[in-house]
């Protein structure tokens, strides 16, 4: 693994280091602008999103952040700009949530590209190819598998992948299970931009709902999702946003490691 090579990436000038992983320090527009250059340059790059769950995972699961480290990472939610008010004196410059900025990105990029989805289950990720077909009508999207599958069977999955050689792979198999099969399965021979997102496909197929507008605009969409979800997700909120926050304190008066 080319190790580091995320965080090092030359298109990102500037990164935050939160609980140990570097988050790209860059607005909406320059985050677009770097994937589309990634992909005109036919450069292979992970992208993964930090937010105060996944932060929380990388400080006790050792190979979740190294693989992170090879990663170009950005920042999620209000609980990494919380974190980053305390250690840089200023949140990120835009919330780079993959639920919001994928499909804008994908809106954004002009040029016909080949979109190849995983994960999910089969009926979320189908319906979610064809909301994004109708966002973005100049890309092609084919859902390549469901995310429930036997390592048995990744063989003739990532024959499948190697053989479409999607510009973009959207892999949504949940935290840490996507980052950690994109390291150790994709390269280069399979597509250019593998991409972390979580539920993203779950949000588009509509089998889980988004936050009204309000929510999202007063940053409260967990909150939103605590209440329509409490017995699976109080424990990522009610213990998890607490611990992250007493984390990035300790981070912020002890100092962390810069490498694992």
């Amino acid at each position: 693994m080319n190790v580091h090579a995320g965080r090092r990436s030359s298109d990102v000038k500037s990164w935050r280091m939160i609980l140990g992983i570097h988050v790209a320090n860059i607005e909406w527009g320059e985050a677009i602008t770097i994937l589309k250059r990634k992909l005109d340059d036919n450069r292979f790059t992970k992208i993964s999103f930090l937010n105060a769950h996944n932060a929380n995972i990388a400080c006790v699961d050792e190979a979740f952040a190294d693989a992170l480290n090879d990663f170009v990472i950005l920042p999620d939610g209000i609980g990494v700009d919380i974190a980053s008010k305390l250690l840089y004196g200023a949140p990120f410059p835009s919330n780079l949530n993959g639920t919001d900025f994928i499909p804008a990105f994908l809106k954004a990029s002009a040029r016909p590209l080949t979109v190849g989805l995983i994960g999910a289950t089969r009926r979320n990720a189908d319906e979610a190819a064809r909301k994004l077909a109708a966002l973005a009508e100049q890309h092609s999207f084919a859902v390549i598998h469901d995310g429930y599958f036997a390592p048995k069977d990744e063989p003739e999955i990532l024959e499948r992948i190697r053989i479409l050689r999607p510009d973009i792979l959207l892999v949504a198999m949940g935290v840490p299970r996507q980052e950690l099969w994109i390291a150790r399965n994709l390269t280069k021979q399979h597509c250019i931009l593998p991409i972390a997102v979580g539920a993203l496909l779950d949000f588009l197929s509509g089998s889980v709902p988004r936050a009204p507008g309000w929510m999202r605009t007063l940053r409260l969409e967990w909150l939103f999702r605590l209440i329509i979800e409490p017995r699976r997700l109080w424990r990522r909120y009610i213990v998890g946003n607490p611990l992250f926050l007493a984390r990035a304190l300790h981070q912020k008066f002890f100092g962390v490691r810069e490498e694992r």
